[in-house]
């Protein structure tokens, strides 16, 4: 990461910004942008909420992880001091498998301190994120990118951003996350603008193929 304050992506005006001097370093980019009316910003609520759900999201359909979650946040389990406190049984009840009750129980152990994280580079964040039983690069990465607003994070293990690469710059195969990581380098740094125009793209190019299907 860059010397000095990270910047950071907090509104549309500064996405665009964004946008525009990652166009002038990539090109390629500039197709998919004049597309869209606004860049989706995706931004959401940091803390402990946010990474048990990425947990309770994990290998399993979205409409799966909708149902469990509404479950966890009934009984009161979105937050670090109820796990603590919870039996593996009362987890269980709720739908999280014995691997994520592990998971979950070590992130509420883990006593984060969120608010800090925001003062932190951010590849210390990932680093203090992944240390996490349960807790990858992909979801360091995107909490990264979307709970804190960094820039230049770039979730290189994304299949989606992986296989909209391949297709945006006509690649002969989908590049693995190595690759992709390297190839990202170049976008440094706007990497997280990048990410939101690949999988824009990816969503364009996959609804166009589900036309008449």
């Amino acid at each position: 990461m860059a010397d000095g304050p990270e910047t950071l992506i907090l509104r549309q005006d500064c996405l665009q910004r964004e946008a525009a001097a990652l166009c002038r370093i990539e090109p390629r980019f500039r197709p998919v942008w004049d597309h869209l009316d606004e860049i989706p910003l995706r931004l959401r609520p940091d803390g402990f909420s946010a990474l048990m759900f990425a947990i309770v999201g994990q290998q399993v359909s979205t409409a799966s992880a909708a149902a469990i979650w509404g479950r966890v946040q009934e009984a009161g389990f979105d937050n670090t001091a109820n796990v603590a406190c919870a039996s593996d049984q009362e987890l269980a009840a709720v739908g999280l498998s014995r691997p994520k009750i592990r998971y979950v129980k070590a992130l509420a152990e883990a006593a984060i301190d969120y608010p800090a994280l925001h003062h932190l580079p951010s590849d210390q964040v990932i680093k203090t994120l992944t240390a996490v039983s349960g807790i990858g690069m992909w979801t360091a990465e995107i909490y990264t990118l979307f709970a804190l607003a960094r820039a230049d994070v770039f979730p290189a293990g994304d299949l989606a951003l992986q296989e909209a690469a391949k297709r945006l710059f006509d690649l002969p195969e989908r590049p693995k996350e190595k690759a992709m990581r390297a190839m990202a380098r170049d976008w440094s740094p706007n990497r997280g603008v990048a990410a939101r125009l690949l999988w824009a793209y990816y969503r364009m190019e996959t609804e166009r193929e589900g036309i008449g299907e």
